[in-house]
């Protein structure tokens, strides 16, 4: 049936006020969280997707978009409110019920996620005074907007203008005073932490750890720059001087340390290696720091460890859960809690204002941020968040090497060509490194100075390029002689295996 230009202007307007009433709803109830210190309704619906996302699709994002796959799912998320409240707007300008109560659905299920959220806070008044304020803004906003539609459509009807503008004009005010208590209102964590010098310091860089070349990775990775893979969309916000660490569980003698009992004590400063699980072969998921912290091993040994246990569960302040072998907490590699990253305290996006940072091991089964428990424990009585996920619950990391330079599709001249990277074998060392072209005779590439078996190792090679198109490959052997396999593994469920090679082209 054709449409009038009457009815499709009404149909439009009313896409138009399921528009504003979800945008004013979802930002007046962000804003109500603010300032009650609870979990907003975007990230609370985008953390129960991040929960029953399939993990190859959650390897795929993280592989696609690196530290940004958590901006990508709020677009997604916001993406689809966006589309489904067009929808119920379109639909109400027809069926004004089956519109208010499909909005009401929608208010249910962000409230729904806000109430299994794991990491909320706030108490049940706090959570009720977000949601009623969703559902009177979205639910309300949308029918006080939908009354100015004429109930049927005819020749000489249209909406009531005036009243259509004055619940927009009203609808938008709340929206932008929701945004407005989103950016100023709630609490925020503290990141004046005053760090002591370290009592043990980190050994200095040795001379040739690396090598003057343009696009190598340096030694040790700026701050900014340093990957950032959790499952947190919104970092938690935590107050240091309030901030508790319990040691729990197979011990005898429970501890709750504050920051300041933390930070009394001596402190060491260590270069630690830390990488991703999920990252592939060649890829950049992985950083070096100068951490500043407490050994694990001495907090445990206070906290007295009984006999049988095997493993510490740590526990976020936003749910997060991680198993991590006791051993590799008590031994010589000096896990540590760390305060400090790169002289300066943790930033919040990389766990302020505790963190654990675990040598050798991948980081989701040893390097929580934002921790507040360690539960000494056994892997037998447990599971944990990614393991529950079909991830290994031991995962030392795997003997790897990279090529930094040239990149992949490099367009090069011939002549001499320098190839370089790191190569990593935390714990044990990296031995050589060696590097081919054309699955020719490999190489042995010119190894920077060690700085120690925690870190990366930087590597060179001169190549004598002729023109044409190149396939070059590296691999690297560690100090107990294992040679970097080339078998390729996929990154679940303990890591991925295989070459790191990069084609190019010479003239």
């Amino acid at each position: 049936m054709t449409t009038t230009p009457i009815q499709r202007g009404h149909r439009a307007a009313g896409a138009a006020s399921g528009l504003l009433a979800g945008a004013a709803g979802v930002l007046a109830g962000e804003g109500v969280s603010r300032l009650v210190d609870v979990t907003g309704p975007v990230v609370a619906v985008g953390n129960r997707a991040v929960d029953l996302t399939p993990r190859p699709l959650k390897e795929w994002a993280i592989a696609t978009f690196g530290s940004a796959d958590k901006a990508v799912l709020v677009g997604g998320v916001l993406v689809t409110l966006l589309v489904a409240v067009l929808v119920l707007g379109w639909v109400g300008a027809r069926r004004r019920g089956v519109a208010l109560l499909g909005m009401t659905a929608l208010v249910g299920l962000a409230a729904l996620a806000m109430v299994l959220d794991p990491a909320q806070g706030g108490g049940a008044p706090a959570l009720v005074a977000a949601v009623l304020t969703m559902l009177v803004v979205g639910v309300g906003g949308l029918a006080w907007l939908l009354s100015a539609l004429p109930v049927r459509v005819g020749r000489a009807q249209g909406l009531d203008r005036r009243r259509f503008l004055l619940a927009t004009s009203s609808v938008v005010a709340l929206g932008a005073a929701g945004a407005a208590a989103r950016t100023v209102g709630g609490p925020s964590g503290s990141t004046s932490l005053d760090l002591p010098t370290a009592a043990t310091p980190a050994d200095p860089i040795p001379e040739g750890v690396s090598f003057d070349i343009d696009g190598l990775t340096p030694h040790v990775t700026p701050t900014p720059d340093f990957y950032r893979v959790d499952t947190a969309l919104q970092v938690p916000s935590v107050d240091a001087a309030s901030h508790v660490l319990r040691i729990t569980g197979m011990v005898d003698r429970p501890l709750e340390l504050t920051m300041q009992d933390l930070l009394s004590r001596d402190l060491v400063e260590r270069r630690i290696t830390l990488t991703c699980v999920s990252n592939e072969v060649g890829g950049d998921l992985l950083g070096n720091a100068t951490w500043l912290g407490i050994p694990v091993r001495e907090l445990l040994a206070e906290a007295g460890v009984q006999a049988g246990a095997d493993a510490v569960r740590s526990v976020s302040v936003d749910g997060y859960t991680a198993g991590t072998p006791l051993e590799v907490l008590t031994d010589d590699r000096e896990a540590l809690l760390a305060v400090g990253m790169n002289g300066v305290p943790l930033p919040a996006e990389h766990g302020h204002p505790l963190r654990m940072v675990t040598p050798g091991l991948y980081g989701y089964v040893s390097a929580t941020k934002w921790l507040t428990e360690l539960e000494v424990t056994r892997f037998a009585d447990f599971t944990a968040y990614w393991t529950d996920r079909g991830y290994a619950a031991k995962a030392p990391i795997k003997l790897s090497s990279r090529i930094d330079v040239p990149g992949s599709f490099a367009q090069l001249e011939a002549g001499e060509v320098t190839v370089a990277g790191v190569a990593w074998a935390q714990t044990v060392g990296i031995e050589r490194v060696q590097v081919r072209a054309d699955e020719g005779e490999w190489q042995d590439a010119e190894l920077g100075a060690e700085d120690s078996d925690q870190t990366w190792r930087a590597w060179r090679w001169r190549w004598s390029a002729e023109p044409g198109s190149h396939r070059l490959e590296v691999r690297a052997t560690d100090r107990a002689g294992t040679v970097q396999t080339s078998r390729r593994e996929p990154i679940a469920p303990d890591g991925s295996t295989g070459w790191h090679n990069v084609t190019v082209s010479v003239s």
